[in-house]
């Protein structure tokens, strides 16, 4: 009777410690990381925001009080030469567009093709095919190793640590350190709250007509300034940005005129709408049940695992009968739990889904979005 018990302890703790050896080294690297398929469009709005808008037939004008709507639409690039499965790359292209409601006017578009670290969500090279356009036509692309966009620009790391990370910022054309400044609920999720404020800072050197300063002038040297407040909300064991707000401050100043003193080409807040978050927040839910599995998980296992060998080997110890039996039930537990969750994990690998075979250039997120 305590030969069965013993081989029973030794038997069920190798199974364990086994599995939790298997989801730390083989499952966690193996699903813990950015997906190839994205798909995703989430929206901004803005209310009472001045800007300057481009009327069709007209000469550009500052208006007030104008509603914006910001379109964001994020996917995966499958035909990318970085693309490969459980590769460590994967490359995302993210078209954006600023109109305002009324008349649909256009007041800024870009489209950007990024290459990501999949575990940490950092911009890599070299990136065959990085590039991101501001100007129709005019496609600014990387050359050799150069990074265009370092830092991060869609996720944080899983795992986020309460810290400094870089944040690219496309104005700056630079990453900026985004500080951590707590933690707090979202739609029932402990979210971590991350915030930078750009000071005015001095962009451009260009002639404007001298109206849109209000100016005699036909045309008028201007310095452009930017600045900006950014809060993003992360939920940090999957990194993803649930939430992101930000209140943007852009003038033309001329060679006299101090902060505040210019004329605002744009300033107001755009943030993330309700429906955007909750969409966020009901896929960060969908996710976390393969996080526990990965994170969680193993430690218990470990835990429960080494205790109940600790008892066995204990009581094989003091009787020094069923050694044989014993060393049967860990050999034989640790193989079959580690072949069976081993093979369980690599069949929920999302990797094996995507045929990367008989793909093309995505064009979806393109200007075509207009």
């Amino acid at each position: 009777m305590r030969t069965a018990v013993v081989v029973t302890l030794l038997g069920i703790g190798a199974i364990a410690v086994a599995a939790g050896l298997v989801l730390q080294l083989h499952t966690y690297p193996l699903l813990a990381k950015l997906q190839h398929d994205i798909n995703t469009v989430s929206v901004s709005e803005g209310e009472g925001v001045t800007a300057v808008v481009h009327p069709p037939g007209k000469a550009p004008e500052v208006r007030h009080n104008l509603r914006l709507t910001a379109t964001t639409h994020v996917e995966g690039d499958l035909a990318a030469p970085e693309i490969k499965k459980n590769g460590d790359v994967t490359v995302w292209k993210r078209a954006t567009i600023v109109k305002e409601d009324a008349e649909k006017l256009v007041l800024s578009a870009e489209v950007r093709r990024i290459c990501l670290d999949r575990r940490t969500g950092e911009a890599v090279a070299p990136c065959h095919g990085e590039f991101y356009e501001t100007e129709q036509g005019k496609r600014i692309t990387a050359q050799d190793r150069q990074l265009l966009h370092p830092g991060l620009s869609f996720v944080f790391p899983f795992d986020t640590e309460q810290r400094d990370h870089r944040w690219y910022d496309t104005v700056l054309k630079r990453p900026v350190d985004i500080h951590f400044a707590g933690e707090q609920l979202l739609q029932g999720l402990d979210v971590y709250r991350f915030q930078h404020t750009v000071p005015p800072t001095a962009l451009d050197r260009l002639a404007v007509p001298g109206y849109l300063v209000g100016s005699p002038e036909p045309s008028v040297d201007v310095t452009q300034y930017y600045g900006v407040t950014r809060t993003l909300l992360v939920e940090p064991r999957t990194g993803a940005v649930l939430s992101v707000r930000e209140d943007i401050r852009q003038e033309l100043r001329t060679d006299d005129q101090g902060e505040g003193a210019g004329t605002p080409v744009f300033a107001g807040e755009l943030r993330l709408t309700n429906a955007s978050v909750t969409a966020n927040v009901d896929q960060v839910k969908e996710n976390l049940p393969r996080l526990f599995l990965i994170t969680v998980l193993p430690v218990v296992l470990w835990a429960g695992g080494a205790v109940l060998l600790v008892a066995g080997l204990l009581l094989l110890a003091l009787r020094r009968r069923g050694v044989v039996a014993g060393s049967l039930a860990l050999v034989i537990g640790a193989c079959l739990a580690a072949a069976i969750t081993y093979g369980v994990t690599t069949s929920s690998d999302p990797d094996d889904a995507l045929d990367l075979e008989n793909v093309v250039s995505s064009s979806n997120v393109d200007y075509g979005l207009r």
